[in-house]
């Protein structure tokens, strides 16, 4: 006859931590500070690029935002790109534009 779930004699199976603690819970989520964010340009009401320190690391980020309680927040909607990825993509844009033109 097979058992179903977890056995609770022996001492792998348990659930959580072996001195029968739950585990931590997590931090709140705290608003980021984005005084050193960049509005390089805002493509559309809720649309803008910025460029920002995320990480330790200098991003270019386009994304869509949104108001929530009267303050405008990012929303999960688009890309950070480091700065290799955005020199590629600054290299590449003669060939973006050429391809766009001849569509």
């Amino acid at each position: 006859m097979s058992q179903k779930g977890k056995r609770k004699d022996e001492p792998y199976a348990s659930d959580g931590d072996s001195d029968g603690q739950a585990p931590p819970k997590k931090a709140p989520r705290q608003d980021s500070d984005d005084s050193d964010d960049i509005v390089a340009c805002e493509l559309s009401k809720n649309r803008r690029v910025t460029v920002r320190n995320w990480n330790g690391k200098v991003v270019v980020d386009i994304r869509e935002f949104y108001v929530k309680d009267g303050k405008t927040l990012p929303g999960k909607k688009g890309i950070a790109l480091p700065m290799d990825q955005w020199n590629k993509l600054v290299k590449y844009m003669p060939e973006i534009d050429k391809a766009l033109a001849d569509t």
